[in-house]
């Protein structure tokens, strides 16, 4: 009896973690690594969390990254908190590339407007991290992060031939920077 107590007391002093934030995929969310077992950490029921998230988060396109912040309670009940999806997932999409560019001074990964910019400080400006913020400030920033992703800001409409003419032309850069890549890897297994 005395050692059920002593088991009880020590159960008690642990420390679980009761809050998590991660980037889920919209109506994706599965009870696979590297998700599940956070959750199981948490003593979450992790079939009920994944259903109740999908559900929540139909109405997105899926895949879409979603800052999720999940909170436990006591009683292992759980609040899910979405927020709207991270400045480069705007900007990628906006600019129609796949990733950002590696030299991010010398490359240029996309290109997009300053209409671009405002929309997308617009649906940001929502978010708590920017409560405190001007739409002058959130589309300070969303420019400051399209520069470090090596995404264009151009003033005027872009011309739909120039466009198709520079997605070729860095397709082909991607291109090369991946063979590139891919030779530095088996260079280095070689070494080995």
């Amino acid at each position: 009896m005395a050692a059920r107590r002593a088991a009880a007391q020590v159960a008690d002093n642990v420390k679980r973690k009761t809050f998590l934030k991660r980037n889920i995929p919209a109506g994706r969310a599965t009870p696979a690594p590297p998700l599940g077992p956070e959750l199981g950490q948490m003593q979450v029921q992790i079939a009920a969390f994944c259903k109740d998230f999908n559900e929540k988060t139909s109405h997105i396109k899926p895949g879409t990254p979603i800052p999720t912040e999940i909170s436990v309670n006591p009683d292992r009940s759980f609040n899910i908190n979405l927020l709207k999806p991270p400045i480069a997932y705007f900007l990628l999409q906006a600019a129609g590339s796949q990733k950002g560019a590696t030299k991010a001074g010398h490359q240029t990964a996309g290109m997009i407007t300053l209409k671009h910019v405002y929309e997308i400080a617009l649906i940001k400006s929502e978010d708590p991290s920017f409560a405190c913020h001007s739409l002058e400030q959130v589309c300070k920033t969303i420019i400051g992060q399209a520069h470090g992703m090596g995404i264009k800001i151009v003033q005027k409409n872009i011309e739909l031939e120039e466009y198709k003419r520079f997605k070729v032309q860095r397709a082909e850069e991607v291109e090369q920077e991946e063979r590139e890549l891919e030779e530095l890897r088996l260079s280095k297994m070689l070494r080995l």
